[in-house]
């Protein structure tokens, strides 16, 4: 896969006086000077070049007059822009379809006169095993309330969801999903929405395939292009002439992209769990600790002890926490007395509640997860109005300006048949929660329970999530048991990790001695299982951990490095001394805008 950069050149120079004594016919005393170049190449606009089809990230939330193109000019659909007629459509159930021509030229098909949900338009196709198939398009309805339509293929081995689109009157509405093929064989694809009163009109529809090469090397694309920069290291003397076979070693120390693993009480009093954590992991979330239900679990008695423990505990080994949750939706996960609260005294406990936990851990977590599940569930906004979330943030918000709020959400990426949580519907909730009041910060959190997962349908669902430009998490990781669990993390941490909008991991793998919630990482002994071996290798490749490198004879190592900090630990046998050290930052591309020309000086004793 080659790669062309276009470059600017960031140089900082290090100066490292050293004193050495040569055995030669006389003895003499030398000063030498070693300077290290750290050149980060930083891109100002680079393209990735690979073999195959490129892919695009794009969608957009917008509702328009007129549909876009389609993408991958409709890739293997037939008369994706309807400029032909019906060719390639026909008619599934009991429905019309026609060709329609709006007033400014714009050709699309209208299902009109449908006896049920699925009752419409579709097209056939014959898919191929192993390919991932990226399914978008353009909706839209003759009249009424916004329709929620679901974009399905009928295969050999049943139905598959493939996207979720929001069909409005009067403007075009883009749904993008896809699906990953198990099976080769026929297809048909068709749109469904309950509401069979409502006409549905689609234009620029799209079905692209990739193959499994085309579809890591996306992967790997992004990974170069968002995660990492190009690095140069230099050593040369104090003439100036390049060292060659000078040994580097690069440590990371703390890395700009999150990747950590959730963690409960049984750390407590656990040194065989603590040292498998924190010698790994730099970012946590509590499993239970900082929910309701267990900081009150009587009402009035507020107990935090267990909490502070955790708290103290991970501040003292630089371990970052995610706050979860303040409240919960879901009325079976609140404290046991709270579903039989009037409205009244149900306002006056949650209020309570947020402002005790939120003033104490105010400072110390990076995240407030403020209303979690608010998509699937409603006991508050049944309890006290629709504009419950909105409240409890906005109170979230009063008591902590700094920390940025999240939603957090299930099957949003997990399960395209979920139609309730669907990109397009948390899209929805956010604009529900604006218009409820709450301006402040937001963050999207994915919370990433997976069974099989589907490639496709999580990179464009991520997709379809990154148009709010808001932080995307992937907050709660985790597989079913099953044979190939290890198999299915390895696909999804590096679905979501390559992608560029999200911006950390967490993998919902805190230990119990009677089992985890769905997926450990570690046997009772904390030695790894397959799985703890997956996120090793994906930790140990984000960290550059054992990387070593040597000097060309121009005195060059060179190397592609994940942004974050590092110490570069040189060494060569003219030395004096056995080696010198240099802390670098590798930053993204955003934060390298304006030139670098820094020096430092180090004088040995």
């Amino acid at each position: 896969m080659p790669l062309m950069w276009n470059t600017s050149m960031h140089i900082i120079t290090c100066i490292y006086t050293i004193s050495k004594f040569f055995a030669m016919d006389i003895m003499k005393r030398e000063n030498l000077a070693l300077v290290l170049y750290y050149l980060l190449l930083v891109s100002t606009g680079f393209e990735v070049y690979a073999q195959g089809q490129d892919y695009d990230y794009s969608y957009t939330a917008e509702c328009l007059k007129n549909p876009l193109k389609p993408q991958y000019e409709g890739g293997i659909v037939v008369n994706p822009e309807l400029n032909d007629g019906l060719n390639g459509w026909t008619i599934l159930g009991d429905a019309k379809i026609e060709n329609v021509v709006s007033s400014d030229g714009n050709n699309f098909i209208v299902a009109s006169q449908r006896k049920g949900p699925y009752h419409g338009l579709s097209q056939k196709f014959q898919l191929e095993k192993d390919k991932n198939y990226v399914v978008s398009g353009w909706l839209q309805v003759n009249h009424g309330d916004d329709a929620n339509v679901a974009v399905i293929f009928k295969t050999q081995s049943g139905f598959q969801h493939a996207a979720w689109g929001i069909a409005k009157s009067g403007c075009w509405s883009m749904f993008k999903g896809g699906l990953t093929v198990n099976a080769s064989g026929p297809a048909q694809l068709y749109f469904e929405t309950n509401d069979a009163a409502v006409d549905i009109w689609v234009d620029s529809i799209s079905v692209q395939p990739f193959s499994q090469e085309e579809w890591t090397s996306h992967q790997n694309q992004a990974i170069e292009k968002v995660r990492k920069s190009k690095v140069a290291i230099q050593v040369v003397d104090s003439q100036g002439k390049p060292l060659p076979n000078a040994t580097i070693s690069l440590i990371q120390g703390r890395a700009n992209f999150p990747f950590g693993v959730a963690i409960n009480k049984n750390i407590l009093n656990n040194n065989a769990y603590q040292n498998w954590f924190f010698s790994r992991f730099k970012f946590t979330v509590f499993e239970d600790e900082m929910k309701w239900y267990s900081t009150e679990v009587s009402q009035g008695k507020i107990d935090y002890s267990t909490c502070d423990a955790m708290v103290n505990l991970c501040k003292s080994k630089g371990v970052s926490i995610r706050g979860q949750s303040i409240l919960w939706d879901d009325q079976k996960f609140q404290p046991n007395w709270v579903p039989s609260l009037s409205p009244q005294q149900l306002s006056a406990a949650a209020g309570k509640r947020v402002d005790s936990v939120v003033t104490k851990y105010r400072g110390q977590v990076i995240h407030w997860d403020v209303m979690n599940e608010n998509i699937h569930f409603n006991f508050f906004e049944s309890k006290l109005g629709a504009n419950a979330s909105a409240t409890y943030f906005r109170l979230t918000s009063d008591f902590d300006k700094k920390t940025p709020l999240f939603l957090n959400e299930y099957n949003t990426i997990e399960v395209p048949e979920d139609g309730v949580s669907s990109p397009a519907n948390y899209l929805n909730k956010i604009k529900q929660l604006r218009a409820g009041g709450y301006g402040g910060s937001l963050g999207i959190g994915l919370e990433g329970h997976f069974a099989a997962p589907n490639q496709a349908y999580i990179r464009s669902g991520l997709d379809t999530m990154a148009s709010a430009r808001l932080p995307i998490w992937i907050t709660e990781v985790d597989v079913r048991p099953n044979q190939n669990q290890a198999q299915v993390l390895d696909q999804v941490i590096k679905e979501v990790v390559a992608h560029p909008a999200v911006q950390g991991v967490i993998i919902w793998s805190a230990w119990k001695p009677t089992g985890c919630f769905r997926m450990c990482l570690t046997d009772n002994n904390f030695k790894n299982l397959p799985t703890g071996d997956v996120v090793d290798k994906i930790r140990v490749t984000m960290s550059h951990e054992g990387l070593v490198g040597t000097t060309n004879a121009e005195g060059y190592f060179e190397t592609s490095l994940f942004h974050g900090d590092y110490k570069a630990i040189v060494a060569h046998p003219s030395m004096a001394d056995s080696s010198f050290h240099h802390d670098l930052t590798v930053m993204p591309i955003a934060e390298s805008d304006e030139k670098l020309s820094l020096s430092y000086k180090f004088t040995a004793a």
